[in-house]
């Protein structure tokens, strides 16, 4: 009996003790121990709908006992093991708790901050776990951070000078134009668009920059400053020409007015009483807009129409064409004043502009000929026959071959018939023959008869004028 109720009051001391024990709550990290954890983010995920909250353990009140210990007698061993100083114990090692488990669709919230590097560490891991395991969320990722990656990127603002033309042939291609502009009047039409786009970016205190406009007579190259605003009065007061040829008006007046291109910029510039400010670009540009509805509804005779220049006359279409290059050419010259991007025309339409150019060689060539400028005609030829030529091969944008009759502009320019060959870059060509480069620095090859090289390079600098 004895033994039994020894047996039975030890494992009843036994199963107090454990119902007496504290119950130890689970090692929970604190705010600052989170390392790069966000602890914001980390309490608005607890907040967000579909993350998995665990309960927290209650914990008893170190004053209170537990409510199913017993209270232990004041001589019983557990009091005096409650009396008596706790011994010092290892602290146990903090852990940090894992992240939160996020659904599929709070997840895919976060993919836009995720590709801007916008997430915390723990949403950035989380996501990117994911992303292991959805596809459709692995795609729209990539997508993204993409998007993002043009966001970065170092480019010109400027739009692309083809935007234009592409954007009015998408729209052609729907629905076509019921009075179309004529194909020989579009590099006019595309360069005078693409000068007022330029105008139109820059400010008002830049139509006063210098400007130096520079052209070739005779022998040497020679150059008159103004300004932004000055450039646009003298392509207005030239294009005025094609205007009274057509009865429109003429913007330098009516009257004994002069048919030269230069002794018109003088004309206008000089009767203005104040020198021209950004005022002048409207009627400029309203001025191409009339010529180009003009052009456009008078048919297609009217591509012949003489336009005087003076000295020498063009057909209206060669006539907006010199109107075109000499747009871009100016349009540079600003440009470079006003440290502003600005490229070459089209490759149609730039091979329209050389073409022209080397059709007007023979010409000019004859021209300085009689003035002593050139060597003497060697080999000549009836009108409409071959004759000695010069091989012109234009390289690049715009580029192509021609052959220039050197020694009567009536001869026709053949393959058979060429003593000599010159090179050179589409651009480079067209700003010899605007003057802005000298004839000696002008040919990047040059073959066969030295002679005739000379005399056709400085035909073509003459071409050019104010």
């Amino acid at each position: 009996m004895t033994g039994e109720d020894d047996n039975g009051r030890e494992s009843r001391g036994r199963d107090d003790e454990v119902r007496g024990a504290r119950r130890i709550p689970a090692p929970r990290g604190a705010a600052d121990d989170l390392d790069d954890l966000d602890l914001a983010a980390v309490v608005r995920r607890a907040a967000l709908p579909g993350v998995r909250r665990e309960p927290a353990a209650e914990e008893p009140s170190p004053e209170e006992p537990a409510p199913d210990a017993p209270v232990p007698d004041e001589h019983s061993p557990e009091a005096s093991s409650a009396e008596a100083p706790a011994a010092p114990t290892e602290p146990e090692p903090e852990v940090m708790s894992a992240p939160p488990v996020l659904s599929h669709q709070v997840l895919k919230s976060l993919l836009g901050a995720w590709a801007l590097s916008a997430c915390s560490a723990g949403e950035t891991a989380a996501v990117e776990d994911h992303l292991t395991e959805c596809a459709g969320c692995e795609d729209e990722a990539l997508r993204l951070r993409d998007a993002v990656g043009l966001l970065h990127a170092d480019r010109s603002l400027d739009l692309d000078p083809t935007l234009r033309s592409r954007v009015i042939d998408g729209c052609l291609g729907r629905r076509p134009a019921e009075i179309p502009v004529p194909g020989w009047a579009a590099p006019y039409d595309a360069e005078t668009a693409r000068l007022d786009a330029l105008l139109r970016d820059i400010g008002a205190s830049e139509w006063h920059a210098p400007v130096r406009l520079k052209w070739f007579e005779s022998e040497r190259a020679v150059h008159r400053r103004t300004t932004v605003a000055g450039v646009i009065g003298h392509l207005m007061a030239v294009d005025g020409l094609v205007s009274a040829a057509l009865g429109l008006d003429d913007p330098v007046g009516t009257g004994d007015v002069p048919s030269s291109p230069t002794e018109r910029t003088e004309t206008y510039w000089s009767a203005a009483r104040l020198p021209p400010t950004r005022t002048v670009r409207e009627p400029w540009r309203d001025q191409s807009h009339e010529l180009i509805r003009t052009v456009s509804f008078a048919g297609r005779d009217i591509a012949d129409h003489s336009v005087s220049y003076g000295d020498f006359a063009l057909p209206l279409q060669d006539s907006l064409l010199d109107r075109a290059f000499e747009c871009w050419m100016h349009g540079g010259d600003i440009a470079d004043a006003v440290d502003y991007p600005y490229g070459a025309p089209s490759a149609a339409h730039l091979h329209r502009m050389i073409d022209l150019a080397a059709r007007l060689l023979p010409a000019a060539l004859a021209g300085r000929r009689r003035t002593g400028l050139a060597g003497p005609a060697k080999e000549l030829v009836t009108a409409g026959a071959p004759g000695r030529s010069l091989h012109l091969e234009v390289e690049g944008h715009g580029g192509g071959d021609w052959y220039i009759a050197l020694d009567s502009p009536a001869a026709v320019g053949s393959p058979e018939h060429a003593v000599a060959q010159v090179a050179l870059d589409g651009v480079e060509f067209c700003r010899l023959v605007a003057g802005h480069i000298s004839p000696v620095d002008a040919a990047a090859g040059q073959e066969g008869d030295r002679e005739a090289i000379r005399d056709v390079l400085f035909a073509a600098a003459s071409l050019s004028r104010l």
